[in-house]
C-alpha cells in the first residue's frame, strides 16, 4: 500500500470538520497539521481529530515542510493566494469551493501545473458511485437529456457566519450553493455549449448585504436548460435534482450530501439511489434503483485526490481542473446576472 499523503488543513470551520472525520474512513490520507488564524482554534481542532502539528497560519504549514498537500478550507476571499502558494511549494492542492471567479480558478490550476502538482475542488456528490451509476442510466432512463432542475436551501441565517459577510463570501448562497447545481450541469450534462441566456434574482441580507438565496434560468447555446433555486431561508434542508428527457426523468432527493452518509449522523434508513419515473405513473410504478457505497463520498473525494497526487499531469488531473473551471464559468454567469 503507498505511503500516505500527508494532509494539512488550512481552516477549521463546519467543511474542514466534515474533512477531518472522512479522514478515519481511508489509510491513504492523513492529517498531518492544522491551521487556523487563531492557534487556540487550531489546537482544538487537532485535539479532536488527532495530535498533530498546529499553526498560527495557513502559510507557516505550507512552508513546514511536514504535508504533501494541503485542503484549503478557508473562506473565498482569502483561498486563492494560499493555493498558489501550496503549489510554489510543490504541494498539491484541494480546494474548497466556490472561487472568486474562473479567472481565480485558471490562475490556481496554472500555477498547480506549472508546479506539476495535483488540484482538485471540493465537490463531495461527484465522487460517489451514485453520479457514475445515474450517467450511464441517462440515456436508456430519460434519452437525450433536455434540461434539469435542482433546489438546495438549509436554514443558515446566523449573521455571525461567514456565508453572510460579502467581505469573506462575495458571492453569498450563489456561490456556496448553486455552485452544486451548476457542477449537476456539467456531471450529467455533458454540455460544453457557451451560456447563450442567464436571468437570476437574489435576496440580500438587509444587515449584512450578503446574498442569502437566489433563483434563475440559464440556457446554453445548444438548447439545454436548467432551472435553480438556492439559498439559507428555508426552514428545512432541501436537495432535489430532477434530470429531464423524452422518455422520462431520474429524480434525487439528497444529490448533494446522501442522507445515508454525507452528513455527521448517517440515516441508514434511507440507501442512496435515484428514482426513475416516466409516463403517466404514478408513484407507485416509479422505479428505484438503489447505488450503495462502503464508504462516504467525502472520503472518496479524499481517495480520488490521492490518486491524482500520484499522476499530477496525467488526464484525470486535466479532466478534474477542465469541471471545475466550467463549473466557475456557470456559477460566474449567475452572478453577472445578479448584477445586471
Amino acid at each position: 500500500m503507498p505511503t500516505p499523503l500527508r494532509l494539512g488543513i488550512i481552516g477549521t470551520g463546519f467543511i474542514a470538520d466534515v474533512i477531518a472525520q472522512a479522514l478515519r474512513g481511508t489509510r491513504e490520507v492523513e492529517l498531518a497539521a492544522v491551521a487556523s488564524r487563531r492557534i487556540e482554534t487550531a489546537t482544538a481542532f487537532a485535539a479532536k481529530h488527532g495530535s498533530v502539528p498546529v499553526f498560527e497560519s495557513g502559510q507557516s504549514l505550507i512552508s513546514s515542510g511536514t504535508v504533501d498537500a494541503v485542503y484549503v478550507a478557508t473562506p473565498t476571499a482569502a483561498r486563492e493566494p494560499f493555493c498558489l502558494a501550496a503549489a510554489a511549494r510543490g504541494l498539491s492542492v484541494l480546494a474548497d469551493k466556490p472561487f472568486l471567479n474562473r479567472d481565480s480558478v485558471l490562475k490556481i490550476t496554472d500555477a498547480c501545473t506549472r508546479a506539476g502538482v495535483a488540484f482538485l475542488d471540493g465537490t463531495h456528490f461527484t465522487h460517489h458511485p451514485r453520479t457514475r451509476a445515474v450517467r450511464e442510466a441517462l440515456p436508456e432512463k430519460t434519452g437525450p437529456l433536455q434540461g434539469l432542475r435542482t433546489s438546495f436551501f438549509f436554514p443558515a441565517l446566523d449573521r455571525n457566519n461567514i456565508r453572510l459577510r460579502p467581505d469573506q463570501e462575495p458571492t453569498g448562497a450563489i456561490g456556496d450553493m448553486a455552485w452544486y447545481s451548476m457542477r449537476a450541469i456539467v456531471e450529467y450534462s455533458g454540455s460544453e455549449a457557451p451560456v447563450a441566456e442567464c436571468r437570476s434574482w437574489a435576496q440580500r441580507d438587509p444587515v449584512t448585504g450578503g446574498w442569502i438565496r437566489g433563483t434563475g434560468f440559464i440556457r446554453l447555446s445548444d438548447g439545454f436548460t436548467a432551472t435553480w433555486d438556492a439559498g439559507y431561508t428555508v426552514g428545512a434542508c432541501l436537495m432535489d435534482l430532477d434530470l429531464m428527457g423524452s422518455r422520462g426523468v431520474i429524480s434525487i432527493d439528497d444529490f448533494v450530501l446522501d442522507w445515508d452518509g454525507g452528513f455527521g449522523a448517517p440515516d441508514t434508513t434511507r440507501p442512496v439511489g435515484f428514482t426513475h419515473r416516466f409516463g403517466m405513473a404514478n408513484p407507485a410504478s416509479w422505479v428505484r434503483t438503489e447505488t450503495p457505497s462502503p464508504l462516504r463520498q467525502s472520503t472518496r473525494m479524499l481517495e480520488a485526490f490521492a490518486q491524482l497526487t500520484r499522476d499530477p499531469r496525467g488526464p484525470a488531473v486535466t479532466a478534474s481542473i477542465q469541471r471545475s473551471l466550467r463549473t466557475q464559468e456557470l456559477v460566474d454567469a449567475l452572478v453577472a446576472s445578479l448584477r445586471d
